[in-house]
């Protein structure tokens, strides 16, 4: 842990290969052991190397505890890693697990690594598109980091259509050529026409008419107490599309908690990262599992090698 901590690492023999920045998160949580454990997994891709950025040893660094060297250290990470994708020396980041409070103290507005990487690109928050993604299930939110009360205020026609879009090119990438895309109702049994509220009407279904016009083949509003059960059991969705935050996460951790991505769409950077947080409690004891980490970094391989590939615009304009 120690050469870890102490200076960059890749793991192939250079000769060129694109690099891919890892943050190691804070480094009073479990976001150095998930990357070291990763990084000697053999499962780690071939033909990338992997720089790792952050620091564990020093003074005001412990696991389990929170500091304000260990936020810091953390943030420093975010900006160089963020910095060097827009610069070209990283082909893409992963990023490890921080504690958002931590980080709000050193960095006035700071709510989460998604909307603190949109506003580094020189983008409003509103351009990150978060995602979570595992071969079990797959959801798109159309709010992230905020009160229940502010996204219900935020929800938008084009919010959900500027989703959908992002979340569809995603699909076609990992090779789905015609996604199915699940629109999840905001209010219980989708509003039961009215009954429980007048989103499904007034946002949803206009965001609907102008995605099935556009080509999309996405259906709904679904009740979203059975639309989750019919994406995993029955396979009859690619990807559900959420209201906000817990409306997604809730069911995806219940079903990928060990190995879920956690996905960054409509920046010009490739971003992943684990679907888990700092897990304090067991820092430093050597017991964390790392496929979370272990597939973030496997998705941003795949993703890498799609953009060298087949180059087009990662972006979509908000309007």
């Amino acid at each position: 842990m120690r050469k870890l901590a102490d200076q960059p690492m890749s793991a192939h023999a250079p000769s060129s290969p694109p690099i891919i920045a890892i943050t190691l998160g804070d480094a009073a949580g479990i976001g150095p052991e998930v990357v070291a454990k990763t990084l000697r997994d053999p499962r780690l891709p071939k033909g990338f190397r992997f720089e790792v950025l952050g620091r564990t040893v020093g003074r005001g660094l412990a696991p389990g505890k929170l500091t304000r060297t260990s936020a810091r250290l953390a943030l420093q990470a975010l900006e160089e890693a963020v910095a060097g994708c827009r610069a070209g020396k990283f082909v893409a980041m992963v990023t490890g697990p921080v504690q958002k409070e931590s980080l709000a103290q050193i960095e006035p507005n700071f709510v989460g690594q998604t909307e603190f990487l949109a506003r580094r690109c020189g983008l409003p928050d509103d351009a990150a598109v978060m995602v979570l993604t595992d071969p079990k299930l797959t959801v798109a939110l159309c709010t992230n980091h905020c009160s229940l009360k502010d996204a219900l205020k935020r929800l938008t026609s084009t919010r959900f259509v500027y989703v959908a879009r992002h979340i569809a090119d995603f699909l076609r990438q990992r090779g789905v050529k015609k996604p199915r895309l699940a629109l999840a109702g905001v209010n219980p049994h989708a509003g039961e026409h009215g009954l429980f509220g007048d989103e499904e009407q007034r946002i949803l279904q206009p965001a609907l008419a102008t995605l099935q016009r556009s080509g999309v083949e996405i259906t709904g509003p679904y009740s979203p107490d059975t639309v989750f059960h019919d994406a995993v059991q029955k396979k009859a969705f690619d990807a559900v599309i959420c209201a906000y935050h817990d409306q997604g996460l809730i069911p995806f951790k219940l079903v990928a908690f060990q190995s879920g991505v956690n996905l960054t769409l409509g920046l010009p950077i490739i971003r992943t990262s684990p679907d888990h947080g700092t897990a304090l409690g067991i820092a430093g004891k050597g017991v964390a599992d790392h496929r979370s980490m272990l597939a973030a970094v496997q998705l941003a391989c795949r993703l890498t090698r799609n953009r060298l590939t087949t180059p087009q615009s990662h972006s979509r304009d908000l309007s």
